[in-house]
């Protein structure tokens, strides 16, 4: 199975997508996300795996965007432990460390390492992996990178300082994503109890209990809401929810109410959650 992700070889969306679904599928870098959701269209995958939401930073908007204007389903989740490691050249020595390069959320999720070690000069990058990349294609000892243990492993580079991360609660969700057709050919899993949602409402007060009521009549739990922007009418928004219920039956029957009182609804996925 050929599984697209945004980022270099050894990103942490392809470690996600083998914790997932194991070593034996093929994974297929993509240099931006808008890259990864024509990957299917384009032939080069068979599903998507993407970050929809971090713990500590909040929603991948970009990505909730993008599924919404695409017509794929969410067909399971992983949460991945963010783990960050200073990296740099094999045989390098932290007092040789001046430069230190990654994605800027990556650095600015270490600010008590780089507190502590204030000659260390910090460099954006577009990957947390891709800085791995640069900094072994170079000559320069002096540079190191932060990343994931796997970054480390695939440019056989040497790990300097684990776990430099501030919060050790860090986890990022990510989704798989394949297409309608392939979704509803997978047969339904017995504890795919868990379904992301798009709505939006009806003007009219009241609107949002209206279509919130459902869910605790038919005893379904809220898990995530959040509202983003209607591109192209200013002021008006589309609402996300993540709910889960104890049995499939009961998540029918509050959709069922849910679209009478809401001017659209459209189920983003129907699947399993992921174990923590």
């Amino acid at each position: 199975m050929r599984i697209a992700f945004q980022g270099e070889p050894g990103a942490f969306s392809e470690a996600a997508a083998v914790q997932l679904l194991g070593e034996g599928i093929t994974t297929v870098p993509r240099p931006t996300f808008d890259a990864v959701f024509r990957a299917i269209a384009e032939g080069a995958a068979d599903a998507l795996l993407v970050p929809v939401e971090n713990s500590l930073a909040g929603s991948v908007v970009r990505v909730y965007d993008l599924l919404l204007e695409s017509d794929l389903a969410i067909t399971a989740e992983t949460i991945l432990p963010i783990e960050m490691h200073l990296i740099a050249h094999p045989g390098a020595t932290l007092a040789e460390i001046r430069t230190v390069s990654s994605h800027p959320m990556a650095l600015a999720q270490c600010e008590r390492f780089f507190a502590a070690h204030p000659q260390f000069k910090r460099t954006p990058a577009e990957d947390t992996a891709g800085s791995v990349r640069e900094m072994v294609s170079g000559s320069d000892k002096s540079h190191a990178a932060i990343a994931g243990r796997r970054a480390a492993v695939h440019y056989q580079a040497e790990i300097l300082a684990e776990h430099i991360q501030d919060n050790t609660e860090n986890f990022t969700r990510f989704v798989l994503l394949r297409t309608q057709r392939d979704a509803a050919s997978i047969a339904t899993h017995a504890n795919a109890r868990k379904m992301s949602l798009a709505l939006r409402l009806a003007h009219r007060p009241g609107a949002l209990l209206g279509a919130l009521e459902p869910f605790a009549r038919n005893g379904v739990n809220l898990l995530k809401i959040e509202s983003r922007p209607i591109h192209g009418s200013p002021w008006e928004y589309q609402f996300f929810l993540d709910v889960e219920a104890e049995a499939a039956p009961r998540l029918d029957a509050a959709l069922a109410e849910v679209r009478k009182a809401t001017s659209e609804v459209r189920s983003l996925g129907l699947y399993a959650a992921a174990k923590e």
